[in-house]
């Protein structure tokens, strides 16, 4: 069953905050003059709507595609203020998968299609059980950097920080790929949950474009664009 933490409060401490949008900025619109505690409550009821729809749909794409993991998803609001807006997928002490929303993203998100892709997209980072993938290509990046500073003479300082510079390469080396992973399944799961992983993607235009930095943790937003569409297609 959903599990919702620090809804209680949700309201209120929506109320009490106004969020700056991440940069660029989206051309100028006609400016909202609904009072911010209204803003507030009508963010904060798209939320609850998508936890509800999407929750279940993304624990049986899990049970059917991740048999051996727990698929048993705690959704969870981060209320700590001045945040940027940001959303991730963790996993608690027993191992239950973990995906939190800080009130910033819950308040910058205009429709219920972009919280329904991003809480997918999340989801999908457990189902294709990617910290674990992460955690054993940074454990190989450390061996290899390691290894190779100890047979050209590295002293203990020297093999250990070749070490932490080869897990931070090994854990970066797939995540570009880990995240289109991830828009391709949340798309799924979008879809199926009755909403628009399109409009969702959207998203993308109004946060920064990390391009295709080398070693970048990101992929250019054209590209992300272009797994939901063709994702999208397949599905129609």
């Amino acid at each position: 069953m959903t599990r919702l933490i620090a809804l209680a409060a949700l309201l209120f401490t929506l109320a009490a905050c106004e969020v700056v949008p991440v940069q660029p900025v989206p051309a100028p619109q006609a400016p909202d003059t609904t009072p911010i505690p209204a803003r507030a409550q009508q963010a904060a009821q798209r939320f609850l709507n998508v936890v509800e729809t999407v929750e279940p749909v993304a624990e049986r794409e899990c049970r059917q595609r991740a048999r051996a993991l727990n698929c048993d998803f705690l959704i969870v609001v981060d209320d700590r203020p001045g945040q940027q807006p940001n959303a991730f997928q963790t996993l608690d002490r027993s191992g239950r998968p973990v995906v939190a929303f800080n009130l910033a993203l819950i308040a910058m998100a205009q429709n219920e299609d972009e919280l329904a892709f991003i809480m997918g997209h999340e989801a999908s980072h457990h189902i294709r059980d990617h910290l674990s993938r992460q955690r054993q290509s940074a454990d190989a990046g450390a061996v290899i950097f390691g290894g190779l500073a100890t047979l050209t003479g590295g002293n203990a300082d020297t093999v250990r920080s070749a070490q932490e510079l080869g897990a931070m390469v090994g854990a970066r080396t797939y995540s570009k790929d880990f995240e289109l992973e991830a828009d391709q399944l949340g798309t799924i799961i979008a879809y199926r949950s009755g909403f628009d992983p399109e409009t969702g993607a959207r998203f993308f235009s109004r946060i920064p474009d990390p391009g295709n930095r080398f070693l970048g943790t990101h992929p250019p937003n054209a590209s992300r664009m272009d797994v939901v569409r063709r994702t999208l297609a397949t599905l129609r």
